[in-house]
């Protein structure tokens, strides 16, 4: 039997409730529609019921039933996505609530990799609060590419900053590139001193403590490149850490520590931490930042927030 779209759809509108997409994700979490009874504080046949009536709405089941617990088939994992989505959006609408009824506009949710310019990015927040008549409650998230990429797509955050790499999973979200950061080494302002008279010696340069970020993160990735295209073995490092201030305050510190840093994080540090960075010419294949957002029509907080963090990218690089 062809699938009859309109049909689904209606079935769909007069039928589907929250109470399913619920029942969904919590047959996911916990593989067993006892353990879901138990859970939901229900019996089992309405568990069993609702199910049924779910993947009737749908045309299709939802779930195999295996020796190792419930598992999604191929029409359940689409359904999966969208209930969690659908489920992450009444949250948001939960919360935009609150705070217009705290006399806020809303609620914003950005996600950002580690290494972005904070100051770039504290411009561009400001410049939204500044063209928004309520107050705009701006909630920042931490996280890799790939994590925050996924909490986009299922509706976690609005806008994600990441970085444009050939593994990132473009599905439902379109991007644009904001900025190519370049390398720079980072030291106390002794050592980049010392370290500066002469060209890079990779041999060298490993007997010192470097302080990184964490493995199989392109940021770790470039430096172990380009340790080995010197024919050296990379370093291990002394310290492994994301925080940009704490690696400035690590670098601040200590005579014998060094870091790898995109260019824009490393004047930042020059400016807060007091370090230097060490004159040397750099190249790398580190993808750019890029501002990633879903391809729905854009809620009015998240163009006006997109829009200034394209321009205080434009102004912080000098393009028009």
């Amino acid at each position: 039997m062809p699938f009859d779209t309109g049909e689904v759809i209606r079935r769909l509108t007069t039928r589907l409730k929250m109470k399913h997409l619920v029942l969904l994700l919590q047959i996911q979490q916990h593989g067993s529609l006892t353990r879901v009874a138990e859970h939901m504080a229900t019996s089992q046949p309405a568990v069993t019921s609702a199910l049924a009536e779910l993947e009737s709405m749908l045309g299709g089941p939802l779930f195999d039933r295996t020796p190792r617990g419930m598992t999604p088939t191929p029409l359940g994992d689409v359904v999966l996505a969208r209930a969690q989505a659908m489920v992450h959006d009444l949250d948001h609408l939960t919360r935009d609530i609150e705070a217009v009824m705290a006399g806020h506009a809303a609620r914003l949710q950005v996600g950002v990799i580690p290494y972005v310019s904070g100051t770039t990015l504290a411009a561009a927040i400001q410049q939204t609060l500044a063209r928004i008549p309520q107050r705009l409650t701006v909630t920042l998230h931490e996280g890799t590419s790939e994590s925050l990429m996924a909490q986009l797509r299922d509706h976690t955050l609005d806008v994600v900053i990441a970085r444009a790499a050939a593994n990132v999973d473009l599905t439902q979200v379109q991007f644009e590139v904001l900025h190519h950061q370049m390398p720079r080494v980072v030291a106390s302002r002794r050592l980049a001193a010392r370290l500066g008279r002469s060209a890079p010696v990779w041999a060298q340069l490993a007997e010192l403590d470097w302080v990184m970020g964490a493995p199989n993160t392109p940021m770790r990735d470039q430096l172990s490149d380009l340790f080995l295209h010197a024919g050296v073995v990379p370093p291990v490092p002394v310290v492994e850490s994301f925080s940009s201030r704490l690696t400035g305050e690590l670098l601040a510190s200590s005579e014998r520590a060094v870091s790898l840093l995109p260019a824009d994080i490393a004047e930042e540090l020059v400016r807060i931490a007091g370090v230097a960075i060490v004159p040397w010419s750099l190249t790398w294949t580190l993808p750019p930042v890029a501002m990633f957002t879903r391809r729905e029509n854009p809620r009015e907080t998240h163009r006006l927030f997109t829009e200034a963090l394209r321009t205080q990218y434009r102004t912080m690089t000098g393009t028009s």
